[in-house]
């Protein structure tokens, strides 16, 4: 299990297509959560998903929390950042050492 996935609008993410790891351009939320489930179930170890998409894929989401692989990540996609993934970050580490020490 060691293959990378990036999910988003082809724009946002294109780039990740030169290193190597597996792009899955989508056109909406309802795509987005139609393939990340599709994809959780492949041999996945890191899905990226832009952060404009974060809201249409909360319910997989849940079902991902509670199995170790594959992690899930959001980040910026073409319109910025609304800091999902630092704040999901934030709140795991919280959760793991017991205070914020980010």
């Amino acid at each position: 299990m060691s293959e990378v996935a990036v999910i988003g609008s082809r724009d946002s993410i294109l780039g990740f297509k030169g290193l190597g790891i597996s792009i899955f351009p989508v056109k909406d939320g309802e795509e987005a959560s139609r393939t990340l489930a599709a994809i959780a179930q492949d041999d996945y170890a890191a899905i990226f998903i832009t952060e404009d998409l974060a809201e249409e894929v909360e319910e997989i989401m849940r079902d991902l929390r509670e199995r170790p692989f594959p992690t899930v990540t959001f980040i910026p996609g073409t319109r910025g950042t609304r800091g999902l993934g630092m704040e999901r970050l934030r709140n795991n580490v919280r959760k793991a050492v017991g205070a914020d020490i980010l």
